[in-house]
């Protein structure tokens, strides 16, 4: 792309421009004693040609909907269809997450995300003494398909594109949507939307299992291929690496890790006999969008041209929608202060931009107030307006990846892009990404990069606005959205009720013949699921079928 004789003449008049600024700053001095981006990258003052040299544009970036996919997965991008809306929703009764849910799409919101509380996460009903204290408090409670019908009354099935952020129990909670399209009258290939799924990042970051790691993964191989078969509009995993940021990854070891669990789950699916162009497809993905502006945009560039080539080039993919990495982002919560949050308003925009100009597929934007609580319908109004703003009154969307040629982003994508391989050497000489987990490196690299990270905001190298600079001493609460203790009442006497008025001896059999499939690796679990949540078994229930018969994992001890 550059004439040789140009970067000669170039490197000449640069090397006068660099013994000027030495000069100015002896007598300027940088406000920084370094600038280096979350993953260690060095950030020079100034980036020309010569930095980006080696670029070639048809094999590193190419055009958008185009190989390697770098400018984005789409042909028109933004100008024919802004990005999915989808802001993260799900707390306290299901009526409480039904109403909000029409709140959302009321003003604007174009997909529904549903977020569920801990017991849920984990496969236990509100009425197990390990829920107490916790029904409804981060999430939505659900224990039966009962509660999935509340969740989702008047909001048809068909014209809504749904999320759940679920991972142990993701297979009980698509079954448990199945059957609620059922009785809507919606077939199953008019299903759209996500299972996050991601069983990986639940080991090595955010820690909600129930199974083994093997248990967990044949549960997801059976997912895989009843939705390859069955339900064409459904996103059966997505690849997460926004958990594994929110533990203090740096950006390049989200990126690593992250890729590094889609591939697994290329693995598994081909290993099983699945044809690669036949399941990737509805591969999506899940990333987070920080404060660190450009590293964000690298990030995203990066990940969609390591995931086409390696596709490409070692699975020997040839269906363009196997190389097409379309992801969600969501701005990130560790960044959010409990400190003066309205500053947080500022931080979800200018993230929320990063993962635009890095031309994501859907987007959440987090509520200002989220770092005291669930946001208030207040909140998130403005975290939706957000995105509205953006997407309706500047011209961010208006031409594909705005920031292409940028000497300083196409280097740091480029380094984003290596910091990945090194990565990926690492984890393949452990023996892949599940052996990195059993053996604690994964977690290891996430702690001694948080611990880095939180001793230089301790330190005061790292700036956060109203936490460690610019302090207000003596700072008021603010009004914040309180979850009524007697949710876990209400939870309790429906789930008392779904008992009482179930068919006992259908419910007996269906847990039966799970148990029945769950003992026989040669036998697809998945409609054995949806038959007991048919019965009006109970999430632990059925859960409870998989403890008995894998057992649970213990984490090895990090030092």
């Amino acid at each position: 792309m550059f004439k040789e004789e140009a970067l000669e003449r170039l490197q000449e008049l640069q090397s006068l421009w660099e013994r000027k600024y030495a000069e100015s700053v002896r007598s300027a001095p940088e406000r920084k004693r370094a600038f280096v981006t979350t993953s260690g990258i060095e950030v020079k003052p100034l980036y020309t040609p010569l930095d980006v040299k080696w670029l070639d544009y048809e094999t590193e970036l190419g055009f958008p909907g185009e190989y390697p996919f770098t400018r984005g997965v789409y042909t028109s991008m933004y100008r024919s269809k802004t990005w999915t809306m989808r802001q993260f929703a799900g707390f306290g009764t299901p009526e409480d997450t039904n109403r909000r849910f029409k709140f959302l799409l009321d003003h604007g919101e174009t997909g529904l995300s549903l977020a569920f509380d801990m017991p849920t996460l984990y496969g236990y009903d509100p009425d197990n003494p390990k829920s107490e204290g916790e029904v409804g408090k981060c999430g939505v409670s659900v224990a039966t398909v009962r509660d999935m019908e509340v969740i989702f009354n008047g909001i048809p099935l068909d014209k809504v594109s749904v999320s759940m952020t679920i991972n142990a129990p993701a297979a009980v909670l698509l079954a448990m949507l199945i059957v609620v399209a059922e009785k809507q009258g919606v077939p199953l290939n008019q299903l759209s939307g996500t299972t996050q799924t991601d069983i990986l990042k639940e080991f090595a970051a955010q820690k909600e299992w129930a199974f083994t790691p093997e248990a967990h993964l044949r549960i997801i191989r059976d997912m895989m291929q009843f939705c390859t078969k069955n339900m064409p509009r459904w996103h059966y995993i997505s690849v997460s690496g926004y958990h594994i940021r929110e533990a203090g990854a740096s950006a390049a070891q989200e990126l690593s890790f992250t890729l590094m669990d889609g591939f697994s789950y290329v693995d598994l699916g081909v290993t099983s006999g699945m044809n690669v162009d036949e399941f990737v497809p509805r591969f999506s993905f899940f990333f987070n969008s920080t404060m660190n502006f450009f590293e964000e945009i690298a990030k995203f560039r990066a990940a969609r041209r390591i995931w086409s080539t390696v596709l490409k080039e070692f699975y020997g993919a040839k269906n363009p929608r196997s190389l097409t990495m379309r992801f969600h982002t969501q701005n990130s919560g560790a960044s959010l202060t409990w400190q003066q949050p309205l500053n947080n308003i500022i931080r979800t925009t200018i993230e929320a931009m990063a993962a635009v100009l890095g031309g994501t597929q859907s987007l959440h934007t987090n509520s200002y107030d989220e770092a005291w609580a669930l946001p208030s319908d207040e909140a998130v109004l403005v975290a939706l307006r957000t995105q509205q703003i953006i997407a309706e009154e500047t011209d961010i969307p208006d031409t594909i990846d705005p920031l292409a040629g940028s000497y300083f982003v196409e280097w740091l994508t480029d380094q984003m892009f290596q910091k990945a391989l090194d990565y990926f050497y690492k984890i393949d000489e452990l023996g892949g990404m599940l052996r990195a987990i059993e053996s604690g490196f994964i977690q290891r690299e996430i702690h001694e990069v948080a611990y880095k990270a939180q001793l230089a905001v301790e330190r005061g190298e790292s700036v956060i606005v109203g936490v460690n600079k610019y302090v207000i001493p003596d700072e008021k609460p603010i009004r914040f959205l309180r979850i009524d203790e007697k949710v876990r009442e209400v939870q309790l006497e429906r789930l008392a009720q779904v008992k009482r008025t179930r068919d006992v001896e259908r419910v007996k059999r269906a847990l039966d013949q799970l148990r029945w499939a769950f003992e026989r690796d040669d036998v697809n679990v998945m409609p054995y699921i949806i038959e007991a949540v048919r019965s009006y078994a109970t999430l632990e229930e059925i859960m409870n079928i998989g403890r008995e018969i894998y057992g649970t994992w213990q984490e090895p001890q990090i030092i």
